[in-house]
């Protein structure tokens, strides 16, 4: 009796009947012999259909399937270390579910407009399912990682009342009768739950109305957000040098399968363990105005600034104290220069920018007030968090890292839409 199982699984089948259920990539016809790449999900496996070892249904079934036709076959798991993956089925049936006509993504190259608009159909690509196998891996570590620290999940809305980081990048909504917005964050309801449990995260979908077409930006993007109470600026990047060094190497040791398939070379990511290096938002722009990446002072870094920047590092860099005024308005002063903000970033290297932007949130009631007026905020919607600071505040911080721009980085890709399974660009909501 064959025993249903998954590709991912058969290895431990060797030289017993087995029954698969997944779709066609590939046949190669030579004849009596029918030799049929078959995929799961788990992993892809070789088929070999026999004329002689068959029913002349099934035969005739394997040399008319086409290219990701639903089937299923049945046969003996054979140790094989000619064929790819190391193993193969010695086919006794093999049934098609359901017959794929003229599939649009065939091996020769499409333009990613072409693949764009069949990313439902793509996903089913062994780039893309490596990336995304990546992705879940990413995930997975991030929570284990965080619970196993203390860190209690939880949810955070995505409809709010008012901005967190800014008030261009806001998608408006209407609520019986009243504006709402899809989150930017979940940072400032983090900052009420620490009083409940401690140390917290939030984990789920953001949205920023950017008009950017750059190839780090989506419109809706992943992130995953700890904050803790008792916590300052240096706790902070302690916590994100071993936070990302965790879901790195357990990348470099989960999935290096797919991460050959991608061709990436993990020579750099070995290296991404703590400390990491940390210099300041002084010396980053006397570093860059040195190199002819002009800055003035007090200005944010754009994508040239940190790529700049991240190229003398062989690992992930932290800038930190950066001007208060192109940081965010609940981010704590530096008490030797309050012109500065308790506020860090960390670039990650070859090029792939800001993965992470966090700090020392304020925990002073007049300092929060002065900046909600001096950023043109509605105060009615912060009264609940001014309600922070006259409660129980305590020093805190916290961050957020971006889930699509560090699978960019850890799988060395040219782009962040291969990140995500639908990703949200500038003009494309299809499919």
């Amino acid at each position: 009796m064959a025993e249903l199982t998954t590709v991912g699984k058969i290895a431990d089948f060797v030289g017993r009947e087995v029954h698969l259920q997944g779709w066609l990539y590939s046949r190669t016809d030579k004849g009596r012999l029918q030799f049929l790449q078959f995929r799961d999900g788990t992993g892809t496996i070789q088929a070999v259909v026999f004329r002689k070892n068959v029913s002349p249904e099934a035969f005739e079934a394997a040399r008319g399937v086409t290219q990701e036709s639903s089937c299923e076959v049945w046969g003996t798991v054979r140790a094989d270390p000619r064929a790819p993956g190391g193993y193969e089925i010695d086919a006794g049936d093999f049934r098609v579910v359901q017959l794929a006509q003229d599939y649009p993504i065939t091996p020769k190259e499409h333009g990613i407009d072409f693949l764009m608009d069949r990313r439902h159909l793509w996903l089913r690509s062994p780039r893309q399912h490596a990336i995304l196998k990546v992705r879940a891996t990413v995930i997975s570590t991030i929570r284990n990682w965080l619970d196993a620290q203390g860190f209690t999940l939880v949810d955070t809305p995505v409809l709010t009342p008012a901005a967190c980081e800014g008030t261009t990048t806001l998608f408006e909504t209407e609520y019986f009768g009243e504006k709402a917005y899809l989150t930017q964050s979940g940072q400032l309801y983090n900052e009420a739950t620490i009083a409940a449990f401690g140390k917290v995260y939030c984990f789920g979908p953001t949205f920023r109305a950017e008009k950017s077409k750059t190839r780090r930006h989506l419109i809706e993007f992943w992130m995953v957000e700890p904050e803790m109470a008792y916590a300052h600026l240096d706790d902070c990047m302690r916590v994100e040098e071993e936070f990302v060094s965790a879901i790195v190497q357990t990348v470099l040791r989960e999935r290096q399968a797919e991460l050959e398939l991608l061709e990436r070379d993990t020579a750099l990511l070995a290296q991404v363990t703590p400390p990491f290096p940390r210099i300041s938002y002084d010396e980053a722009v006397e570093v860059l105005n040195r190199e002819g990446v002009a800055i003035t002072w007090g200005e944010d870094f754009g994508a040239p600034h940190e790529t700049a920047l991240a190229q003398h590092y062989q690992k992930p860099v932290f800038v930190h104290r950066y001007p208060a005024r192109c940081k965010a308005f609940y981010m704590e002063e530096d008490p030797a220069r309050p012109e500065l903000s308790l506020s860090v970033d960390l670039l990650a290297p070859e090029g792939y920018g800001e993965i992470i932007g966090g700090g020392e949130r304020t925990a002073r009631l007049e300092l929060l007030e002065r900046r909600i007026a001096e950023h043109g905020l509605p105060r009615q919607a912060f009264e609940w968090y001014l309600d922070l600071r006259r409660y129980g505040a305590v020093p805190h911080s916290g961050f957020g890292l971006g889930i699509e721009r560090t699978v960019a980085w850890i799988c060395g890709l040219e782009h962040i839409r291969e990140t995500i399974t639908f990703p949200r660009t500038l003009g494309r909501i299809y499919p």
